[in-house]
């Protein structure tokens, strides 16, 4: 078997990378007979010569590979036919913009595997970018907070050279009082979670944080049934909300009323409530300064997450009065962070995070038979189709 590491080309670069050297080193020992080449790349974050010196075999061509490896998109007119793919595809949720994408790979007979389904036998997501994400998420909005009010400056993250060091500025800081809300539970959430704890800001439960005033900056971490209630008013569990969301509605005003700062984490399923709406955002009680879309989906569940911003410019003023854009630091605007690929600018440590993850789920599955179904579920195309898992996305593939 011949593995190809891509080349990553959607704009803007981003310098990740699923198998660091060190990760095709461990590959190549665990599994003598595979073959690895890697595309060259002069973003990359890893260099073509750190490849070169621990043995790696360098390449403009990579059409003789049986599996081809990303992170992001592949453009259309890259798509090599008859190949496996494994990169985010973005088309899960039938994303308007990657319906031309899908087609292709259709198309060109391409198999198909996404990182984003790569699951266990309980669809629990086994790799992602997740943790990475909320370490940054969490950097950048407190950046934002402490810009919006003057109150200390933080340099761009891209300037540091790993977490550690991030975290070190981070614990310089003395922060008023304040209240700090965390939407979700998974990777992104403990993401967020471990900054705040290394930044030795207390955590309280959701009854403490509603009621009382603190002296020093707290937060507090919410689930789907902190933020949502049923229309009826019965108090059930996580499981009915998951299978009926449609009987819930967000009850996350009472979070607006106390929070300077929120930061989500969470997971939103289509047909889910939203969470923060604007109706909430224009209350006269709404408190919050400012908010960290990590899951950045436009036109959502935050509804003032109006698109997505850049590492270059992570930040734009959001006016609730009149559901619009406004000058970053306008008085009377919440300043809105909605980066959506924060993990790049960590990318080495990003990077070495999911390729060890990659290496313990998912690479067994390849020389195993793929005993425990990893990689059947996670496939989303083969042989022209939709595979039933996925079938779906016949609608959106179809432009209906």
């Amino acid at each position: 078997m011949k593995f190809g590491i891509l080349k990553e080309r959607k704009n803007p670069p981003d310098r990740r990378v699923v198998f660091s050297p060190g990760a095709v080193v461990q590959l190549k020992e665990l599994y003598p007979d595979v073959l690895v080449k890697i595309e060259s790349s002069d973003i990359r974050v890893f260099t073509d010569e750190q490849y070169t010196n621990v043995g790696i075999e360098i390449s403009d061509d990579i059409s003789d590979c049986d599996v081809l490896f990303g992170v992001k998109e592949v453009p259309v007119e890259n798509l090599i036919a008859d190949k496996s793919y494994v990169f985010f595809s973005h088309t899960i949720k039938k994303q308007p913009y990657n319906r031309q994408l899908l087609q292709a790979i259709l198309e060109k007979n391409i198999d198909l595997y996404d990182h984003e389904t790569i699951v266990d036998a309980n669809n629990f997501r086994l790799i992602g970018f997740g943790r990475y994400a909320g370490i940054m998420g969490a950097y950048n909005t407190i950046r934002g907070f402490g810009l919006k009010d003057a109150l200390f400056h933080l340099p761009k993250a891209e300037t540091f050279s790993g977490k550690e060091e991030l975290i070190n500025h981070l614990q310089r800081l003395v922060f008023p009082p304040l209240k700090i809300v965390i939407t979700g539970v998974g990777k992104v959430a403990g993401g967020i979670k471990e900054v705040l704890d290394a930044m030795k800001i207390k955590e309280v439960s959701v009854e403490q944080y509603l009621i009382v005033k603190y002296e020093q900056p707290v937060y507090t971490q919410i689930d789907v049934l902190d933020y949502n209630k049923r229309i009826d008013e019965k108090v059930l569990d996580n499981d009915d909300f998951y299978q009926n969301p449609g009987d819930y509605i967000s009850n996350f005003e009472r979070f607006t009323k106390v929070s300077d700062i929120v930061i989500t984490g969470h997971f939103h399923a289509n047909n889910s409530p939203n969470i923060l709406t604007n109706e909430m955002l224009q209350s006269k009680d709404c408190k919050i300064k400012v908010v960290g879309d990590i899951s950045c989906d436009i036109n959502g569940p935050i509804a003032c997450t109006l698109r997505p911003t850049t590492i270059a410019e992570p930040f734009y003023g959001y006016l609730p009065s009149e559901h619009k854009e406004v000058d970053t630091f306008h008085p009377t605007a919440i300043t809105i962070m909605a980066v959506d690929n924060l993990p790049c600018e960590l990318p080495k440590d990003a990077s070495e995070g999911f390729g060890e993850m990659f290496m313990e789920y998912v690479i067994p599955a390849f020389f195993n038979n793929d005993k425990d179904g990893v990689l059947a579920r996670a496939k989303m195309t083969e042989k022209g189709k939709l595979t039933p898992r996925f079938s779906y996305l016949q609608d959106y593939v179809d432009g209906n």
